[in-house]
């Protein structure tokens, strides 16, 4: 059995603008894992929805427990397949997303549905789930191994998806506050480097401070040491 993952946000923008921000989500700050992205099919149905193919390829940084599972001749990047549906006339877009290869190892698949938020047609929700498998048969001889390794792949597939979410918001609200002519939240790393600057520049300013008083000192000993 897979693991699966439920989750409810909001985006700060109405529909229609959310869907024109997906079609510009990469690259951004937050998706430095995403290397490419082609479009392999589009038309518009009779009902007037669009559907959209696309093959995006992304990095897959491998804990080092399961780095022995992979051959050295194989590529590390992951091969994702997403069909997208547009239904202007209910304001909807549900799209699918799932791995296509490494796919004995783990299996990642997952569904979105955008639309209006019932209580502020300003803004954007997002349902989200996710299923991980894992099918690790004949990896190892013993069936408690295998269901072991399982597990574990499971595991980490789960954890690594959150994560992924998470990027994904943000840089979503990122693009979507380009769009609406805000300046775009810092980023995790420019807030970081910040943080560091300070710190130096207060390590810096008590270093100088020490010094300042430790002059002081020398010099108000200086006295004594002459008369004593």
């Amino acid at each position: 059995m897979g693991k699966y993952f439920l989750t409810l946000s909001v985006l700060k923008g109405p529909w229609d603008q959310v869907f024109a921000a997906f079609w510009q989500r990469y690259p951004n700050p937050y998706s430095k894992h995403v290397l490419t992205e082609d479009i392999l099919h589009r038309e518009v149905t009779e009902d007037q929805k669009l559907l959209s193919r696309r093959l995006l390829t992304k990095t897959n940084r491998m804990p080092r427990w399961a780095e022995r599972f992979f051959p050295a001749n194989v590529s590390h990047s992951v091969y994702i397949l997403e069909d997208s549906i547009v239904d202007p006339l209910n304001r909807t877009m549900t799209t699918f997303t799932w791995n296509i290869n490494h796919a004995r190892l783990m299996v990642v698949e997952e569904r979105c549905v955008y639309r209006e938020n019932p209580e502020n047609s300003s803004w954007t929700e997002v349902k989200r789930e996710a299923w991980v498998s894992s099918n690790l048969f004949g990896v190892s001889r013993a069936v408690q191994s295998q269901l072991l390794l399982a597990v574990l792949f499971q595991e980490f597939g789960l954890a690594r998806f959150k994560s992924n979410v998470t990027k994904s918001t943000k840089g979503f609200e990122y693009v979507l506050a380009k769009m609406q002519g805000e300046a775009p939240s810092k980023t995790l790393v420019e807030t970081a480097k910040e943080a560091t600057e300070k710190a130096k520049e207060t390590a810096l300013a008590a270093t100088e401070k020490a010094k300042d008083l430790a002059s002081k000192a020398a010099t108000q000993k200086k006295p004594q040491q002459q008369y004593g």
